[in-house]
Formats: structure tokens, C-alpha cells, sequence
């Protein structure tokens, strides 16, 4: 398993913007899919977007075209760039490598939009 560790949440404004970060313990990036997840309270955990192997990226409908997710190899790094912020990407968002279906998580960041 991979140890995830998540940064840059906090409180903006509507139409503001945030950078998350979630960094690996080891190189996750050649054969792990990682993902960005949320899940507000009393809502289930959704699929926010992933990245595979080979840089592919894909969204979930509610945050395509604001959110962009990117990676850094030599810092073991995946971000997390949401701009245009509605109150409904309240959340707390985590991080997820699969590998294989064996699925590492982080601890999570909070992002609370306000109106």
C-alpha cells in the first residue's frame, strides 16, 4: 500500500479558487489510478475525477471544465485545481490510489465554499 496525505483545503468564496495536493509515500504514478473523491455530510462519497496511468483524465459531470487534475512525478504528487467554486463543491475531498482494486486512502482535506 501507498500512504496519501492530502493539503490546501480551507473556506472561499463562490467563484473562487483552490489547489489540493496529495502526496505519495512512493511513486504511485506508473502503475497506480489515482483519484479525487468528496462526500459532504449525509451525502454519499462521490467520484470527483481520476488520472491513470499514462496522464488520462477523467470527470465527473458536476465539476468538468472547472476542475483540472495534474501531477508532479518528481514529487510524488497529484493536484487538484477547482476554479469557479459553487457552495455545492462543499465537501470533504480525499484522494485514492487503486491499484488492482486495492485501494489506498488519505485522510482527506476540507473545502467549504461560501455564498
Amino acid at each position: 500500500q501507498v500512504q496519501l496525505v492530502e493539503s490546501g483545503g480551507g473556506l472561499v468564496q463562490a467563484g473562487g479558487s483552490l489547489r489540493l495536493a496529495c502526496a505519495a509515500s512512493k511513486n504511485i504514478f506508473s502503475i497506480f489510478v489515482v483519484g479525487w473523491y468528496r462526500q459532504a455530510p449525509g451525502k454519499q462519497r462521490e467520484l470527483v475525477g481520476t488520472m491513470t496511468d499514462d496522464g488520462s483524465t477523467h470527470y465527473a459531470d458536476s465539476v468538468k471544465g472547472r476542475f483540472t487534475i495534474s501531477r508532479d512525478s518528481a514529487k510524488n504528487t497529484v493536484y487538484l485545481q477547482m476554479n469557479s467554486l459553487k457552495p455545492e463543491d462543499t465537501a470533504k475531498y480525499l484522494c485514492a490510489a487503486n491499484q488492482g482494486g486495492l485501494m489506498s486512502w488519505g485522510q482527506g482535506t476540507q473545502v467549504t465554499v461560501s455564498s
